[in-house]
C-alpha cells in the first residue's frame, strides 16, 4: 500500500479496502478515531490561540459519520454529477462504488446550512467563500 517514495498510496489501499469483505469498515474503525482525535486537537490549539476568526475543518464523509453537530455550521460545496464523476474517474477510483457510500447530493444539500455549486468558475467560488467568511467569522478579541 505504499508509493515508491513510501507514502501511502491512496488509489491503491482505496482499491483494495473496496475490494475486500469487510475491508472499508476496517479502514474506517482503524483511521476515523485517529482523525477525530487529530482534528479535535487542531480545533482546540487554534481556539485556544485566540487569533483565528473562523476555524475550517474538511471532513469527506461528514454526515455519513454523523458529525455534523460537532460543528456550528455545514457547508458544502457540490459540482454537478458528471463533474464529481469526472474527477473521481481521473484519480482512478470507482464513482459508483464511492457514491453507493455516501449521502445523495440533495440529501447533503438539504442538510447544510449553506451551499454552493462549483460549476468550475473560480471566480464565483471565490465570491461565495469571501461572503461566508464575513457571515460566520466574528473577529478574535470577541
Amino acid at each position: 500500500m505504499l508509493s515508491a517514495d513510501g507514502a501511502i498510496d491512496r488509489n491503491s489501499l482505496g482499491a483494495r479496502a473496496f475490494a475486500e469483505p469487510g475491508g472499508i469498515a476496517f479502514l474506517e474503525g482503524t483511521l476515523f478515531p485517529r482523525i477525530h482525535q487529530a482534528r479535535g486537537a487542531w480545533i482546540r490549539e487554534h481556539r485556544a490561540d485566540g487569533h483565528w476568526p473562523l476555524l475550517v475543518v474538511e471532513v469527506p464523509l461528514l454526515f455519513e459519520a454523523e458529525l455534523a453537530d460537532q460543528f456550528d455550521a455545514v457547508l458544502v460545496v457540490t459540482a454537478p454529477e458528471a463533474v464529481r464523476r469526472a474527477r473521481v474517474t481521473a484519480r482512478g477510483q470507482d464513482f459508483d462504488a464511492r457514491a453507493d457510500r455516501q449521502w445523495t447530493e440533495e440529501r447533503k444539500l438539504s442538510a447544510a446550512d449553506r451551499a454552493f455549486v462549483n460549476d468550475e468558475d473560480p471566480t464565483r467560488l471565490d465570491d461565495w467563500v469571501g461572503q461566508v467568511f464575513a457571515e460566520f467569522a466574528t473577529p478574535a478579541s470577541a
